[in-house]
């Protein structure tokens, strides 16, 4: 234990040596968990929407202010034809184009309906699928407000109108607010950063430098030389961890609903898996640049597979299964479980199970291909 010893306090001197590694490991990822969460915003709020109208009509002038005081428009212009409207779409000027027919209050007034052209510009699919959706409700709100003036008529006596009334809640989320599912996902990401990138560095480092011949010829044993190496790492991430929970609550205002204990439980886990990972790279690269490659690669499919941008049940079955072969899939869905929803340890403990596997798995088989030559 003497020998760990030596190995923790030199691998502590050198991280707090380099001011360069400190700032990586501390101010960025707090610099960027202030910055990326009101960046990385799915909500469309500012829909660009061209409306043409042939009726000119009372119904269609409260149709389009309507429209523009629902708050997620932004009328751009009024031209008085479709191909006109479609040259906005063409400089990228409009996301979308309402065009309403001529008769629009005649046979809304004597038919009760009215058929409506929209056209949507979906070379950025997200916000045209939402800014469509958004412009129905809009219209479906319209269409509700004519029934109420214009179609429900005197019921008789014997008759009593069926009416279902909808109100519907957001659990764990009231107000539906994006940050509350991007804070947590993006505290994981910026953890499996600091755990992947750095670890994967560290022994390639004394390859290049020279001091793993050094360390070659000394008795400590290969699990040691690997327990020293993540000891430090770890401790650094458990600390990033914590600064991430502040800034989480001081910020945005997010204060983890579950236990602290069982969040940190996962955290400790977690980490000992990224950073055996790390350490696994770091012994099969001769190089800091193809170990840099190396957990690219992987960092990528982490961050693409893991649920943080879309949900891994709208995945194919082939990916989602390979991204139950990550362990930030679940740590994220766990972080959120716990954060948003108050899990338990009861409700959450089987990907307790996968991440303790994960470590296992990942530490050993950098313990055995660490090649050790004295």
């Amino acid at each position: 234990m003497k020998v760990l010893g030596f190995i923790l306090q030199k691998e502590f001197r050198q991280i707090f040596r380099d001011k360069t590694i400190l700032a990586m490991m501390f101010f960025v990822p707090i610099f960027q968990l202030i910055i990326l969460p009101l960046a990385a915003n799915f909500e469309v709020k500012s829909v660009n929407i061209v409306y043409v109208d042939h009726d000119h009509s009372s119904y269609s002038q409260k149709l389009i202010n309507k429209i523009g005081s629902s708050g997620y428009f932004h009328i751009v212009g009024t031209p008085s034809s479709y191909l006109e409207g479609l040259k906005f779409i063409e400089r990228a000027d409009a996301d979308l184009i309402l065009e309403i027919p001529s008769g629009f209050e005649r046979n809304l007034v004597r038919e009760g309906s009215q058929k409506v052209n929209i056209a949507a510009d979906a070379i950025n699919g997200t916000k045209s699928n939402i800014g469509n959706a958004y412009l129905n409700v809009v219209l479906a709100d319209f269409s509700n407000d004519l029934d109420i003036r214009f179609k429900l008529q005197p019921q008789s006596a014997s008759v009593s109108p069926s009416l279902i009334t909808l109100n519907s809640t957001n659990w764990y989320n009231p107000r539906a607010e994006y940050k509350y599912y991007m804070v947590p996902g993006i505290l994981v990401l910026l953890l499996t950063l600091i755990g992947g990138f750095i670890t994967a560095l560290n022994i390639v480092k004394e390859k290049e430098i020279g001091t793993i011949e050094q360390i070659n010829v000394t008795p400590i044993q290969k699990w040691q030389f690997i327990l020293g190496k993540l000891i430090p790492f770890w401790i650094v991430g458990m600390t990033v961890f914590t600064v991430g929970l502040i800034v989480m609550y001081l910020i945005y205002g997010i204060f983890p609903q579950g236990s602290f204990l069982v969040l940190y439980l996962f955290a400790g886990v977690y980490l000992t898996a990224l950073l055996g990972l790390g350490l696994l790279i770091s012994t099969f690269a001769d190089t800091q640049l193809q170990a840099m490659f190396i957990a690219f690669f992987f960092m990528m499919i982490f961050m693409l597979m893991s649920g943080f941008f879309t949900s891994t049940d709208s995945m194919p079955n082939w990916a989602r299964t390979i991204s139950e072969f990550t362990p930030v899939t679940h740590f994220i869905k766990v972080v959120r479980l716990i954060v948003l929803k108050g899990s338990g340890l009861q409700e959450v403990g089987r990907e307790l199970l996968y991440l303790f596997i994960f470590a296992i798995v990942l530490n050993s088989l950098a313990i055995y291909n660490y090649r050790k030559t004295s």
